[in-house]
């Protein structure tokens, strides 16, 4: 089967091409994003493969049936970039993967709660340039202090139990509990009173409309103020201007990110020779208590490896008629 996959880079060519060695798959690897501009690009081809920041929208849908397209994948496990219903009303399938390493993501968001909280990496330029002073770098003691999780999926739990491990206080907010978040130690809250008692927040829950903006000014005035907001799931979640705001006034005490709402424009390229014209991004990254990273919570070989060989196996299974063991569908 012959299939386009947008946004690839260089690790996703040599990944994605390892898996498929044995299944012989066309694979036409774009470096550009999916858009209704690109979408010509796949002409022919009966899937297109997707990233996090490429454009499904009903447009594009229709771009895509037009052309011949019956199956889209994605590389991730959420799926809000792509208009379901409008895939199906087009006869195009869609899949993702529905779980890859989880230890990645919980283990780069403890990660950055560290590198926030201990000022690391603001120690580790000053080093650099020779200045080994401390003042500035004080951080606190993780240990005995409140840390909610909100979204206890398998990511929530496992950041979960890790905090539970440095001799932290968990409460969690998720509107489907888990029994294995509680056996462990974790303990349910509303969500307000999970902001209002927690030093460090941290998201793993989906983006939906349910959840977007779930962090806005609201929720971050009723927060424990200093706290630290930690997001490696999805950059919609948090009101990126309401946070700026409240970092403004230390009512949060640092915020480290690895996805941003406006990401698709600036994540996976290099732009360190260009003009950044979000305003947004760039006050962000001027505080000296902000951390942003390039949405690489996910980009371990174990957790790639995995998403490559889902990937490949849903084109098989649609190659062949199969029941599609990860498909998304409205209902």
């Amino acid at each position: 089967m012959k299939a386009a996959v947008f946004s690839a880079r260089r690790y996703d060519k040599t990944m994605l091409a390892r898996a498929n060695v044995e299944a012989g798959h066309e694979l036409l690897f774009l470096d550009e994003r999916l858009t209704a501009a690109s979408a010509p690009l796949a002409a022919g081809c009966a899937a297109v493969c997707v990233f996090v920041n490429d454009t499904v929208d009903a447009e594009v849908l229709a771009l895509l049936a037009a052309q011949g397209t019956l199956l889209v994948a994605t590389r991730s496990t959420g799926y809000n970039q792509i208009d379901i219903a409008a895939a199906e009303r087009h006869g195009i399938a869609v899949v993702r993967v529905a779980e890859y390493s989880p230890y990645s993501v919980a283990e780069f968001a403890v990660g950055l709660l560290l590198a926030v909280n201990r000022k690391i990496a603001r120690a580790s330029v000053r080093t650099r340039e020779g200045n080994f002073d401390l003042d500035g770098l004080m951080g606190f003691d993780l240990h005995g202090k409140t840390v909610g999780v909100i979204g206890t999926g398998k990511i929530g739990t496992i950041f979960a139990r890790i905090m539970l491990g440095f001799g932290c206080a968990v409460v969690g907010y998720d509107r489907y509990p888990s029994a294995a978040f509680e056996e462990m130690g974790g303990r349910y809250v509303p969500v307000e009173e999970l902001l209002a008692c927690s030093d460090v927040v941290s998201l793993h829950c989906p983006l939906t409309e349910d959840t977007r903006h779930i962090v806005n000014a609201a929720a971050l005035a009723r927060a424990k103020r200093g706290s630290i907001l930690i997001n490696t799931s999805r950059g919609g979640l948090v009101d990126t201007v309401a946070a700026t705001e409240a970092l403004k006034t230390g009512q949060l005490g640092g915020l480290a990110i690895d996805v941003y709402e406006q990401e698709a424009s600036l994540f996976f390229q290099d732009l360190s020779s260009a003009i950044i014209r979000d305003d947004v991004i760039q006050r962000l990254v001027s505080f000296p208590n902000v951390i942003v990273t390039g949405h690489q919570a996910f980009f371990t070989e174990e957790a790639i490896g995995q998403i490559m060989q889902t990937t490949i196996a849903s084109f098989t299974a649609f190659e062949r008629g199969e029941a599609l063991a990860n498909r998304v569908t409205s209902g």
